[in-house]
């Protein structure tokens, strides 16, 4: 069986780029992040729902041709609404390839908070979200409706294993 589609889900700062750059490695997977495409496309000026459907669709379509060799991919985006969501689903379902949906979240707050504002003090301006625009996100976030592995990084405990088990 080719696959799987994982696609791992939640606000900015809760740790999924950190838990898809270990999956990646543990599985010898691809893993296509949304951030740096959405990041090139606010360098040339491009912001909003434009940049969101544009780096939501060149990810997609990157994560087609890799499943199409066979490869498991690993899609690390925040996915905050059903339509972005969508996507993941239409896209396994026409290469016939099992989605595994694992959202991340941070449930203590203050961490979360902490969390976020040490990675935008250490990067470049403009490249992480703020404190401020992850609350902005939260409050517009979705909620997931559907299979996955919820996984909450405010637990002292190695997330990976829970999930490789999941994804078997």
């Amino acid at each position: 069986m080719n696959g799987p589609l994982i696609v791992l889900a939640g606000l900015p700062g809760v740790g999924k780029s950190t838990l898809a750059t270990r999956l990646g490695a543990e599985l010898a997977a691809p893993v296509l992040p949304v951030d740096p495409i959405e990041r090139v496309l606010a360098e040339r000026g491009v912001f909003g729902d434009q940049a969101g459907l544009i780096s939501y669709g060149s990810v997609a379509a990157l994560a087609e041709v890799q499943l199409g060799l066979g490869l498991p991919v690993i899609v690390d985006a925040v996915n905050p609404v059903a339509s972005t969501r969508g996507l993941w689903h239409d896209l396994a379902d026409r290469t016939g390839v099992p989605l595994r949906v694992i959202e991340v979240c941070c449930a203590d707050e203050a961490e979360h908070r902490r969390r976020v504002e040490r990675r935008h003090a250490e990067a470049p301006a403009g490249q992480v979200a703020t404190w401020e625009q992850t609350r902005v996100v939260r409050a517009e976030y979705e909620p997931y409706i559907g299979p996955r592995l919820v996984v909450d990084t405010s637990i002292d405990a190695d997330p990976l294993p829970g999930v490789l088990a999941y994804l078997r």
